[in-house]
């Protein structure tokens, strides 16, 4: 038997219990920083399976870091388990862990009599909270070759483009006054909010076609009758690269501070969190990936855009990576993050996919740690698109 079979076998071996923990985590959504839940079960299988775990990792107490394999290069997979307020897993963070599980379930049976180690890292707070940029500042991906990890959406994509991304929240300080009786003593600061938000709409005449900018609006007053002194907005802002970003950035900063002075309202604009880094695919490692697909019979192609953003950018900076997107059944018109999307996350054909996703990771990760010639391009690839390589967000 041949390591692809090895591999194959082993995930089709551990399938049932992979669809058993997906839908655990389905039902138990948790949001950044809170997968409690999702990091028990997936750090409880591991630890049944024989691997090396090491449970709230990386100074992360929902962070996980499971090893297998000795000697030889190291490669890295990664699962991702956080859900979103409101909608629960409607981005298939559950089929996301189950992939990386699964992959990694397999390339240790890839890897009998091989040099070569594998590192699955549990990976907490995808949807906003930058877990890999923290994973990356402890130090979680010093000394590995390369990172595979692999997500669902509506369509196959290889490669995708996904955007540099950076939140923000927006207060106005105004004076309160009787709506009625004495407007003209008040500030009126929903009037500078939703002015900014008009402005910044206006704005979008001149943005680039990969530039995003979106907002809600979390608090804008307590009643009518009450001219608002206080108000409140988080925005994402998106761009195809970080130079890009810093552009529109100041673009939409002055947006703010123009509603301010138009009203005469305080304003004060928070640049929080980490970014998120644009995607660097690599060329070598996605072309193993796409091969494996075939041959498993669903021929997959490589796409220019697909506008999100995720954190594994930032991984791409660090080391050789792959982030390829796999489609599972949905309609295209309530894609990811819609209850739609949630109720896809939990089909048998998704999870099928998800398995199959996962055998071919695992074959593309166990020909990068056998073949000294494809790590060696791989890292030539990395060396070519990424020439100044190291934490993207440190100076």
């Amino acid at each position: 038997m041949d390591a692809y079979e090895r591999i194959d076998r082993a995930i089709d071996a551990a399938s049932s219990d992979l669809r058993a923990l997906s839908l655990d985590i389905h039902s138990h959504p948790e949001l950044n920083f809170e997968e409690v839940h999702a990091h028990q079960v997936l750090t409880d299988y591991l630890d049944s399976q024989g691997f090396e775990v090491v449970r709230g990792a990386y100074a992360m107490p929902t962070a996980f870091r499971a090893v297998a394999g000795s000697g030889g290069p190291v490669v890295a997979i990664i699962s991702e388990y956080d859900a979103l307020p409101g909608i629960g897993h409607a981005c298939g963070h559950n089929l996301i862990a189950i992939a990386g599980v699964g992959a990694a379930v397999g390339l240790r049976a890839g890897l009998e009599g091989v040099p070569g180690r594998l590192v699955l890292l549990g990976s907490p707070a995808e949807e906003g909270g930058a877990g890999k940029q923290i994973l990356i500042e402890q130090g979680a991906f010093d000394g590995l070759d390369a990172a595979l990890m692999a997500h669902p959406s509506p369509m196959d994509n290889a490669t995708p483009k996904v955007q540099a991304l950076q939140q923000l929240e927006v207060e106005y300080f105004g004076r309160n006054a009787h709506a009625a009786a004495m407007p003209w003593n008040g500030l009126n600061a929903l009037d500078a909010l939703v002015l900014s938000y008009n402005a910044i709409s206006v704005l979008r005449q001149q943005m680039r076609p990969t530039d995003r900018v979106h907002g809600v609006f979390t608090h804008a007053g307590l009643k009518p009758n009450i001219i608002p002194d206080y108000t409140r907005a988080e925005y994402y802002v998106r761009s195809a690269n970080m130079a890009e970003l810093a552009t529109l950035k100041q673009q939409v900063q002055a947006c703010f501070e123009a509603a301010a002075m138009a009203t005469g309202c305080r304003v004060e604009v928070n640049w929080v969190g980490r970014p998120y880094t644009d995607l660097i695919s690599n060329g070598p490692l996605a072309e193993r990936y796409c091969a494996h697909m075939a041959e498993l019979g669903h021929p997959v192609g490589s796409y220019s855009w697909f506008g999100a953003s995720t954190d594994m950018g930032n991984v791409s900076y660090v080391l050789p990576t792959i982030h390829p997107m796999f489609a599972i059944p949905c309609d295209p018109m309530n894609a990811n993050h819609t209850a739609p999307f949630t109720e896809a996350a939990a089909t048998e054909e998704a999870h099928e996919r998800t398995v199959r996703v996962a055998k071919a990771m695992a074959r593309a990760a166990y020909d990068l740690l056998s073949n000294s010639t494809l790590l060696a391009e791989v890292k030539a690839d990395f060396a070519r698109q990424v020439p100044n390589a190291g934490d993207p967000l440190r100076a």
